[in-house]
């Protein structure tokens, strides 16, 4: 396993619409084992394969639960609404207030290239808009309410201290 580099807001590949992926190879096995360390290291909730500059359908998210892997991902349904802040790991030091759905159901292919559903609300619903809108080319600062804002993140208030 690697950590790969994350790309950032205005490199062109995270505007670009993602293909789908037809098998499993050994490299799409390796891409889903690197994505989920890169998204550890740097202290993700989820990542999609354009943030690492490969353009497949295929996102990790772990909100604290465990690993969730969706290849192929569609949304089925969505109700409620949610307000909050937002931030996201290619536009690093940065968050804004974004509305999005309470409750997501989301249908997508797992790493064994079997169906799967799952159901999210709250932080889990954010983070399955979030990184699906990554595949279609678009990042959460086209849904900012508001301005963008600065954020610190823990790490380095603790290294100021």
């Amino acid at each position: 396993m690697a950590v790969r580099e994350i790309r950032v807001q205005g490199d062109e590949v995270l505007a670009k619409k993602c293909k789908e992926v037809k098998a499993m190879t050994p490299r799409t096995a390796i891409l889903i084992e690197d994505m989920i360390e890169t998204m550890y290291e740097a202290n993700g909730v989820g990542l999609a394969a354009p943030q690492v500059g490969i353009l497949k359908r295929l996102v990790v998210i772990d909100i604290g639960e465990g690993p969730i892997v969706l290849i192929n991902p569609v949304i089925l349904e969505t109700s409620g609404e949610q307000v909050g802040d937002e931030g996201c790991l290619s536009v690093p030091g940065k968050a804004g207030q974004v509305t999005r759905p309470n409750y997501v159901k989301v249908k997508a292919l797992d790493e064994n290239m079997e169906e799967v559903i799952y159901e999210g609300e709250g932080l889990l619903a954010r983070a399955f808009c979030h990184e699906i809108d990554h595949l279609d080319g678009h990042l959460y600062v086209e849904k900012v309410e508001g301005e963008l804002h600065d954020v610190a993140y823990e790490e380095e208030e603790f290294e100021e201290e």
